[in-house]
């Protein structure tokens, strides 16, 4: 009990002091101070009276949503004597593989810079501002010579390294005959298995209304789409994250989704934001960096070549260009297993003080990495907006993808959780899938790295999406990828190769994303 305790006291103290150093702080005071001037503000009551002004003028529930998006994201509270790299990750084999893995990220980036005799960064000349600032709507119209440059690692290089994960402490022992798992992902990580999925993704039950099922032509939209559409409105109407959070649980309605997720992560754009946005738009144009060229690389190598992203390229120029500038990214390091590079002044290597951040967000760019943004331009229109939407989804959930931890939501956990719902519910599958060599986490892992963006259709993938906000999980991503295997379990067991069921999995833009999940989790499997 008293450990409970403590810990809201410290979870308590933590999230003040953040709020403090946010804008709303700052505009919660200014709002105090004026309210000093209204008649119904008594001295003798000043607290009370004060409080009972910001309930009526809505800054309450400005509060309460900041408060509630800080606790989405605030790690779980560890022992005041654990050291500050428990927070990042707890389990020491896991960070030192991270760190292992930042070390050949690194070095695959200093070789195309010494290559290719290109600087980290470099400021550019005056003309050349002039030109960039001139093109910034119409950058995809730009084809620079990108023939040089290579992405700095893809997904399957990354499954690679998860692969040949290992728990030291479990290796040291016996031959271990209890290690029934016979996936690549050989870590012992608790995983939920389907009851208590079941628990979990209790929405998703059979019995209740779905956005992507019930919702379809067959189904008369009395019976429940007008009524969800009506909900939600009232939702937006009291602009409460948490219950928005809840109601998106079902699926979003699509004139509502922009709203509603831009309510659940609490962002709303105030001048100070479009401001901000301006500013790491100016550092874009004054200074050039290498990974814009990466970046260009993938956004020419994904989404142009995607038949529903294509349109949006200089949206996906303008944000991920800002995105690498953007210090404030770096917090999240504080609960993400990895750690921002470092680049050094030339001539001053190993001394901290002429040490930066590179680049700026601590964040190299991957092949697809482009592909967590193209959704979102679907839905945001306002640059501004758009990039402020994807950085907290980013800060939230992206990042998670594509570094080594023991998080629920984190990739090897996702991995893990996909190959265990095989293995337990469609043994014949896996084990047939296995002995052809075309172990099944080869297939899916570069669905799961991107969240099933590019893989999908549009309106599937943002139902998919509703849900991973709705639950604050990326656990649905292992779910979806199990119940594709399961959907094409049939044509599975006729191949006989890895090409094979590649082919077997390669279009999933035909699949209903709701009625697969619901069969695999609550219809078919006991």
């Amino acid at each position: 009990m008293l450990q409970e305790e403590s810990d809201l006291s410290l979870i308590i103290a933590q999230i003040v002091q953040k709020l403090k150093d946010s804008n709303l702080y700052a505009q919660l005071e200014r709002q105090a101070w004026d309210s000093l001037q209204r008649p119904e503000i008594k001295l003798e009551s000043l607290k009370e009276d004060i409080k009972e002004f910001f309930k009526i003028s809505g800054w309450e529930k400005k509060l309460q949503n900041a408060v509630y998006s800080e606790l989405s994201v605030f790690p779980l509270p560890s022992h005041p004597a654990a050291p500050p790299e428990h927070l990042k990750e707890p389990l020491v084999y896991m960070r030192k593989a991270q760190g292992s893995w930042e070390k050949r990220i690194l070095k695959s980036l200093n070789s195309m810079c010494t290559e290719l005799s290109i600087p980290l960064a470099r400021k550019r000349p005056v003309g050349e501002q002039k030109e960039l600032l001139n093109k910034w709507n119409e950058m995809g119209t730009d084809e620079p010579d990108l023939s040089l440059f290579r992405p700095v690692y893809a997904p399957k290089d990354f499954l690679e390294v998860l692969i040949n994960l290992r728990n030291p402490n479990y290796e040291s022992g016996d031959s271990l005959s209890f290690r029934t798992h016979l996936g690549l992902i050989q870590v012992p990580l608790k995983v939920k298995d389907i009851p208590e999925l079941k628990e979990f993704f209790v929405e998703l039950g059979l019995s209740t209304g779905q956005l992507g099922i019930d919702d379809s032509t067959q189904v008369p939209p009395e019976l429940f789409e007008n009524e969800h559409v009506r909900i939600g409105q009232k939702v937006l109407a009291e602009q409460d994250s948490a219950a928005a959070q809840q109601y998106i649980r079902q699926g979003s309605p699509t004139a509502l989704r922009a709203e509603l997720w831009a309510l659940i992560l609490n962002i709303s754009s105030q001048p100070e934001d479009i401001l901000y946005y301006e500013q790491l738009k100016t550092n874009v144009i004054q200074h050039d960096l290498l990974v814009d060229s990466l970046i260009y690389k993938d956004v020419k190598l994904t989404a142009s070549n995607d038949d529903y992203y294509f349109v949006f390229e200089d949206y996906l120029y303008q944000v991920l260009l800002c995105f690498s500038r953007d210090t404030s990214v770096l917090s999240h390091f504080a609960y993400n297993s990895a750690s921002p590079p470092k680049s050094y002044i030339r001539g001053k290597l190993g001394l901290e003080e002429y040490a930066v951040f590179y680049p700026p967000n601590g964040v190299i760019p991957f092949h697809g990495f482009s592909m967590y943004v193209a959704p979102l331009c679907f839905l945001y229109h306002e640059p501004s907006k758009l990039y402020q939407i994807f950085r907290e989804m980013y800060v939230r959930f992206f990042f998670r993808l594509h570094s080594i931890s023991s998080h629920p939501s984190g990739i090897v956990s996702l991995c893990l959780l996909f190959e265990t719902l095989l293995q337990t519910y469609l043994p014949q599958l896996f084990y047939h899938l296995r002995e052809i060599g075309a172990q099944p986490l080869r297939i899916s892992f570069k669905w799961m790295v991107r969240a099933f963006s590019g893989y999908l259709a549009t309106d599937q993938l943002l139902l998919l999406w509703d849900r991973i906000l709705g639950y604050n999980s990326l656990e649905i991503l292992a779910v979806l990828a199990a119940a594709v295997f399961a959907f094409r379990a049939v044509n599975l067991m006729e191949v006989t190769s890895l090409a094979a069921a590649e082919a077997v999995l390669a279009d999933l833009s035909t699949l209903k994303v709701m009625p697969l999940l619901q069969i695999f989790l609550f219809a078919t499997v006991t």
